[in-house]
């Protein structure tokens, strides 16, 4: 719980009487201060991302969802995530806000019957909005509205606007989702919570050489209950997910820093440089050295 605890954001709204923002990122730079690329985080807040140019890549409870320009996709609240790759050209606008902006006031039977119901459910952690299915394309346009609106100072009402054009989106949403969400049963839920748990240690500790009855230790389950939620939910095996983590931050560093190859296989848990050149090379088809030197070109 404490590892959950270190990755918690928690967003620090410049009006206190409207917690409301939108997060401005690209590969170099996010806009005001946050976490996103690269940094695994999770907040309390509900989110709405849409990639305004080029590609990226957000993995969401492990799993990896690949969005390009003009799609967008929604974060429930409490579930873990990050932005793993933005294209060189890549940028997009995340907006952030607390369930109780759609509730219209605390114990609300909007609150009791259409917030709760979704944002408590673990079975509805990510939803893709594409341009294709007409009522995604609905809420990808009004999110544009905000990413314009939200910026313009002078617009009259904007706070108000914002609430309004936020809140027809969740109602889009809900009604669709409405169709197809099945509570989940307790079991299911339980699997979902040690797969949190574990991921958090992961990505928490995946510097130090920690082997699969470690990862099952931190979610309380044995080695092979840990396997099968691994195999289940991310339909890969906890060590594969380890070294896939491992590797995704030896390119990071290889592609942000001037870090010795030594170094970053140190820094991302291999005891042997050997290790890691050999693995980086089965998975990305070419070696450290020739993929840094190729992004120098």
């Amino acid at each position: 719980m404490e590892d959950f605890q270190l990755l918690h954001e928690t967003n620090r709204y410049d009006d206190r009487m409207f917690p409301y923002e939108m997060y401005c990122v690209n590969k170099k730079d996010i806009t005001p201060p946050g976490r996103g690329y690269m940094d695994l985080h999770w907040h309390k807040e509900l989110q709405f991302t849409l990639v305004t140019k080029g590609t990226i890549r957000m993995q969401v409870n492990g799993y990896e969802y690949h969005l390009a320009s003009n799609e967008a996709i929604f974060i429930n609240c409490g579930f873990l995530h990050m932005t793993t790759d933005i294209s060189e050209d890549g940028e997009y606008v995340s907006f952030n806000f607390p369930e109780k902006f759609l509730s219209f006031f605390g114990g609300s039977r909007m609150e009791q019957e259409f917030v709760l119901p979704y944002t408590t459910n673990w079975a509805l952690p990510v939803t893709i909005l594409r341009q294709d299915i007409e009522w995604q394309k609905q809420i990808i346009d009004i999110l544009w509205e905000l990413k314009d609106a939200i910026r313009n100072q002078d617009l009259f009402g904007r706070e108000y606007f914002l609430s309004v054009k936020t809140v027809e989106i969740w109602y889009i949403l809900i009604k669709e989702l409405s169709k197809t969400a099945i509570k989940q049963p307790d079991s299911f839920l339980c699997k979902k919570q040690r797969m949190q748990t574990m991921l958090t240690f992961i990505h928490t500790n995946y510097a130090d050489n920690i082997a699969v009855a470690d990862i099952a230790s931190s979610a309380s389950i044995s080695a092979g209950e840990c396997h099968r939620c691994f195999k289940s939910l991310l339909h890969t095996t906890p060590k594969d997910y380890l070294n896939s983590y491992r590797l995704n931050k030896g390119l990071e560093l290889l592609s942000n820093t001037e870090l010795s190859i030594t170094d970053i296989a140190n820094m991302t848990g291999y005891n042997f440089t050997s290790h890691f050149i050999s693995s980086f090379r089965s998975k990305y088809g070419e070696s450290p050295a020739k993929y840094r030197s190729k992004r120098k070109v």
